[in-house]
């Protein structure tokens, strides 16, 4: 991982390059005195010595599209303001002549392989991911859900290289992102030291989140990284400098319930789809809420199906006073309708905001942040990994809990469901008390119906998942406009 730049004196030349998965940001603002560069906005503000403008295009963005449309475009919250893409170099020369190329490119070439042979080789380039990342002068700490992905992780330190691990989590009562029991199993498979966080018991989030809106230079993207915020601090606070997360796993091995509708479509014609599809209705559609994602066939009907991903953006359209309606865009990097989507997640949708908001809540703590699966020898094996192999037996990831057998213990491994690291709203802030602050008078009120807002607050618009995220970025772009 790296964002880096070096200045050749003698010719006058700057030399800029950002990592192939952008873990580490390079923002660039662009202006008649110059071209600013830095590893955030706050200090090409302070350099510039200029107010900047807010984008108000990508705040709407966030607020009608979420979290996941915000890297389809080289645009942030302030006007000018870019980002150098992933995988990119650019050098500047004296009169301010910029050339940006990419140096690497994600691909998905199938290589023949056998299912032993994608097992192992997944375990081989895993394990070697996590040698040279355990490399520290400083001891480390592991960010432990109940999923497959850091919990693996800290099984492998712990196990194979014998590493006197900690690991931090936090706990949402809430029942559908209540992980205790599988961190507990690990946990107890390990006996290694444990902080466990319960968001019950956190006091003052809002004023945190606050704190946080004004580090981050833009509003936090979803409860989740929030949460992760949280859990930074206390890693801060128990004297760890490194922290590992398991990001990226999903989007290399097929972790999400999208991801199974896409492989049945990729398996269409295969000799074994009928079993395939058996395997979801058995164990995969129960767990399914999106409504799209309940039809297995979705993609064998429409192709171009993507109403999951923006899902009730036409409703969140109605909160806006501005005309704003932006449809789903995705990049194309191989025909394999899978695999480009999960190029997509990667580089664009789900990844790259994990990403950013990793990096701020971990510098916001002087930790540094460490992500083994997005490793370029681990993902081009990955990518090379044939289609029919990614998920069976009516498991996502099946080659990656296969390649983690006898390390990772078995009730994690097998665990069908997909929670996800994420909150509730209701225990991040209070809706009844907290009722006056959100309808006060704000700038965001120039853009958005006050008595729309008022609606989700007096129960008259339902508070399902979606528009529990929509009124978490509300609140968000609230704070932020705020704070400028």
């Amino acid at each position: 991982m790296k964002g880096f730049a070096i200045y050749d004196q003698k010719h006058n030349k700057l030399f800029m390059s950002r990592d192939r998965f952008a873990e580490k940001p390079l923002y660039l603002y662009r202006t008649s005195r110059g071209i600013f560069f830095a590893s955030e906005i706050k200090f090409i503000k302070h350099l510039s010595d200029q107010p900047l403008e807010v984008n108000y295009s990508h705040l709407y963005r966030y607020l009608v599209n979420g979290y996941r449309s915000l890297y389809k475009t080289a645009e942030t919250y302030f006007k000018g303001i870019e980002e150098l893409p992933f995988a990119t170099n650019m050098t500047i020369t004296g009169n301010l002549k910029a050339v940006s190329y990419p140096y690497w490119k994600p691909s998905f070439i199938e290589q023949p392989m056998s299912l032993a042979e994608a097992i192992d080789g997944t375990r081989q380039r895993l394990l070697e991911s996590m040698k040279i990342r355990l490399r520290s002068d400083v001891p480390l700490a592991f960010c432990l859900s109940g999923g497959v992905d850091s919990a693996a992780l800290v099984s492998i330190a712990a196990k194979i290289f014998k590493y006197d691990a900690a690991a931090f989590s936090i706990i949402d009562e809430d029942e559908r992102y209540d992980e205790y029991d599988n961190i507990k199993a690990t946990i107890d498979d390990l006996g290694c030291r444990h902080t466990l966080i319960k968001l019950s018991e956190q006091k003052g989030l809002l004023p945190k989140l606050k704190d946080l809106i004004a580090y981050h230079d833009g509003p936090v993207l979803t409860i989740t990284y929030f949460v992760h915020s949280l859990l930074s601090e206390q890693i801060h606070q128990n004297g760890y400098k490194v922290a590992f997360s398991g990001t990226g796993a999903d989007e290399l091995f097929t972790g999400y319930y999208d991801h199974f509708n896409l492989h049945l479509y990729e398996m269409r014609h295969h000799q074994d789809y009928k079993r395939y599809l058996s395997d979801w209705r058995k164990h995969t559609g129960t767990y399914v809420r999106n409504p799209y994602l309940k039809d297995p066939e979705l993609y064998s009907k429409n192709v171009h199906e993507r109403r999951h991903l923006y899902l009730n953006n036409d409703e969140f359209r109605a909160f806006l006073n501005v005309d704003f309606d932006e449809a789903f865009t995705e990049s194309s990097y191989h025909p394999s309708l899978l695999r480009n989507r999960m190029m997509n997640e990667l580089f664009h949708e789900g990844t790259r905001p994990i990403l950013h908001e990793d990096d701020l809540n971990s510098m916001k703590y002087s930790v540094e942040n460490r992500s083994p699966y997005l490793d370029s020898r681990l993902f081009d094996f990955a990518y090379s990994i044939p289609l029919e192999h990614l998920i069976r037996d009516g498991y996502g990831k099946y080659v990656l809990r296969e390649a983690v057998k006898g390390i990772l213990n078995d009730q994690v491994r097998l665990d069908r469901r997909k929670k996800g690291f994420n909150a509730s709203i209701h225990s991040i802030v209070d809706l009844t008390k907290d009722r006056e602050f959100i309808l006060e008078d704000s700038p965001v009120y120039d853009f958005v119906k006050r008595d729309r807002i008022a609606s989700v607050l007096d129960g008259k618009l339902s508070l399902h998942n979606s528009y529990s995220k929509f009124l978490f970025n509300f609140i968000n772009a609230k704070i932020f406009l705020e704070t400028l």
